[in-house]
């Protein structure tokens, strides 16, 4: 069984986790975006607009209620507004690293989004609210994934959707390509472009962490959702669990 969520080095309990997750994340705020693409080689972009092609059906009702949590720089949010109706609802974007989201709400904000403050495993939102919660690349970071999608489950209607894009270690020879890749490369050029090394050694790190999909299904289940599924993106690298409340 996998541990019960990201534990940075160095910290030893929930709260720990999740304080020094907030601060690495307002650390690397003002190359995040750049570093982003260059280490994904823009295949990201590609990532954000398939995942929310796949809740077209939900973002196309003006009036769903949609939760973009761990929003960060807000990437994520513009591919979902890119299909919202014109006269939509705004769509919560948030984050609880202010200056991620500081650098997220000045791209939204003018485009149909309200910038939101807070923690994904304390949304202070009503319990049977929203319609649609989507995470990309920030649900791995939680200090405890149980208790984010029980909450996550309690703030969602029923037949409410979850959507969680994040990251995956393939397997065969991809996998040891982007092993190699991964665990070795990429912290390089994230430390010479940021100035820090330590979140860009926590990355490879938090994805080997995460669990496996099936693991990852079986706990949603366990929080209460049903159909839930996972659909691999560009051989594994990454991919999008789906879920809805029962």
């Amino acid at each position: 069984m996998a541990a019960p969520g990201a534990q940075p080095e160095g910290t030893r309990d929930e709260q720990g986790a999740a304080t020094a997750v907030r601060e690495m994340f307002d650390t690397i705020a003002p190359r995040y975006d750049l570093l982003n693409h260059v280490l994904s080689l823009n295949i990201d972009r590609f990532w954000w607009w398939r995942t929310a092609r796949r809740f077209r059906t939900i973002l196309g009702h003006p009036d769903a209620i949609i939760l973009d949590i761990c929003c960060g720089t807000g990437d994520m949010t513009l591919a979902l507004l890119r299909r919202r109706p014109k006269k939509s609802r705004p769509i919560l974007a948030a984050d609880f690293a202010h200056q991620m989201l500081v650098r997220g709400a000045a791209k939204f904000i003018a485009r149909g989004a309200e910038a939101v403050e807070a923690d994904a495993l304390h949304l202070p939102l009503a319990s049977s609210s929203l319609d649609l919660i989507v995470s990309a690349f920030g649900f791995r970071n939680l200090a405890n994934y149980q208790a984010g999608l029980g909450e996550f489950q309690r703030a969602l209607k029923s037949g409410g959707e979850v959507g969680i894009l994040d990251f995956n270690e393939p397997s065969g020879v991809m996998g040891k390509l982007y092993a190699l890749y991964f665990r070795h490369v990429l912290p390089a050029i994230g430390a010479v472009i940021s100035g820090v090394s330590g979140p860009y050694t926590y990355l490879p790190t938090s994805v080997h962490r995460f669990p496996p999909a099936p693991e990852m299904l079986e706990i949603m289940r366990r929080a209460g959702f049903h159909d839930v599924s996972w659909t691999p993106y560009s051989l594994g690298i990454a991919g999008l669990y789906r879920g809805v409340k029962s």
